[in-house]
């Protein structure tokens, strides 16, 4: 949403806080600006009603966590997503080039589970092990981020001074996703999902 909206987005918040009896405040409306405004107005009125037609939680009021658990999911739906993306990934790139995710979280998942080459060469007897200990470790980086993961998942390709010797370029790693942010994945940022539903609504 941009600022324009903010007044239609109020509207919408005491509406719906009206219809559960509850007072809204100024303060109360920019707290709920603060979480959603990265967020499409469509996107988050269609959540707000989503809540209120759900037949357990629609009983009480929204809280700002509510919503936004259903605009950005939940660890475990971002896990399952996560999980698709690198496994698919596997197909486009394989084991020999060098790799760069729109989410740092993967690249620190995939770190500690020894690197992309050992990923990639990943066999169909591991498959089932190997995606439950992505999704755990998942979970884990998703609630606590390193502050350090590495920029590029190096593929196993020839090492960086053949070709420096050779007087060739570095082989672009193969990009995964979004490249807007990807490319903030490549310069060490922190990534927020809220950031990238920003970065991609405005792409």
């Amino acid at each position: 949403m941009n600022a324009s909206e903010r007044v239609e987005f109020a509207e919408l918040v005491s509406s719906v806080m009206a219809y559960y009896k509850q007072e809204t405040s100024p303060f109360v409306v920019d707290i709920w600006w603060q979480a959603c405004q990265h967020y499409e107005f469509e996107q988050v009125r269609k959540a707000l009603t989503k809540h209120a037609t759900d037949p357990e939680r629609g009983q009480f009021a929204p809280k700002v966590a509510d919503i936004v658990r259903q605009l950005s999911g939940t660890p475990t739906d971002k896990a399952q997503q996560a999980w698709a993306k690198a496994y698919a990934a596997i197909g486009r790139a394989g084991p020999w080039q060098d790799v760069v995710f729109d989410d740092p979280v993967i690249h620190s998942v995939i770190d500690t589970m020894g690197g992309w080459v050992k990923f990639a060469n990943v066999s169909m007897d591991e498959l089932s092990y190997t995606q439950h200990r992505f999704m755990e470790s998942y979970r884990v980086f998703f609630k606590n981020p390193r502050e350090e993961y590495p920029k590029v998942l190096r593929g196993a390709r020839s090492p960086d001074d053949e070709y420096d010797r050779k007087g060739l370029a570095l082989p672009a790693p193969i990009v995964i996703g979004s490249p807007e942010v990807a490319a903030l994945v490549m310069a060490g940022k922190q990534i927020s999902y809220r950031d990238r539903a920003l970065i991609e609504n405005t792409a």
